[in-house]
């Protein structure tokens, strides 16, 4: 099975230990098939390298199934909300495209999805929208 890997953000954190400040880095990445197969996989290494490895990885595992129609939308109007950030996904014809903004474009892109309308509410934090995506998702039938 091919699946597609896109890096949606590197972020170096840092943890206070009795020495100084120790630096690593977060990586959050969004794994799919484009056939109704995603993911969101996160990673923390010293190395970025190595945390993109381990958040592909950590994706792989969580792989979710979406159900597509036969317009490569999704069957009806679905709300979630993870932590603060809220969101909506709604049905689109054919010829509409993707229209979504942030993390939530990324997901359901490589969901397969190909006609949809979706809404970030709430907060914009990047990890947020992309597991409210996920959920919102797996709770459809």
């Amino acid at each position: 099975l091919e699946y597609q890997e896109k890096v949606l953000q590197v972020k170096r954190v840092t943890k206070v230990v009795k020495g100084g400040k120790k630096m690593t880095f977060r990586v959050v990445v969004i794994v799919g098939d484009k056939k109704g197969k995603v993911a969101v996989g996160v990673g923390r290494a010293d190395d970025v390298n190595l945390a993109i490895q381990k958040a592909i990885l950590n994706g792989k595992k969580h792989l979710i199934v979406v159900p597509l129609t036969f317009s490569y939308s999704i069957p009806y109007i679905k709300k979630a909300s993870y932590g603060a950030s809220s969101l909506l996904l709604k049905p689109a014809s054919l010829g509409s495209g993707v229209i979504a903004g942030g993390s939530v474009r990324t997901v359901l892109e490589l969901a397969g999805i190909k006609n949809i309308v979706a809404k970030q509410f709430g907060s914009k934090n990047l990890l947020n929208n992309a597991k409210a995506t996920i959920l919102a998702l797996s709770l459809l039938k």
